[in-house]
């Protein structure tokens, strides 16, 4: 199993985040919030109000005891249960593995659903 304990990011030694994750934690970058289009090419602004919308984002962290995702990986979450966190001028957002509701990696085999339950 790789080590997942160290705060990198993507890129070069120098674009390592200052900080190392605890516990189960999990620190993820967001991705775009902005417009978006519909599967009909419709552009929806994102001031448009919708229902409860779960959101994306890829692992930038991980503390020692995560056992599910690992840095790279897209993860499914709800915006309303996080906490948001500034590093190196850029905004993160910290949450708990048991949080994320799905895991979309190329590394996940058929059969399964990269679901944490």
């Amino acid at each position: 199993m790789a080590k997942r304990s160290t705060a990198s990011g993507p890129g070069s030694a120098s674009d390592r985040l200052p900080i190392r994750m605890l516990g189960d934690r999990v620190l993820v970058s967001l991705e775009n919030e902005g417009e978006r289009r519909s599967g009909g090419g419709i552009l929806i602004p994102a001031t448009a109000s919708m229902g409860k919308r779960l959101s994306w984002a890829e692992v930038v962290a991980t503390g020692p005891s995560v056992r599910q995702v690992q840095l790279g990986d897209r993860v499914l979450f709800d915006p309303e249960d996080r906490a948001e966190v500034e590093l190196q001028s850029k905004d993160y957002v910290l949450l708990r593995e048991r949080d994320i509701h799905a895991v979309a990696a190329s590394r996940i085999d058929d059969g399964q659903t990269g679901l944490y339950l």
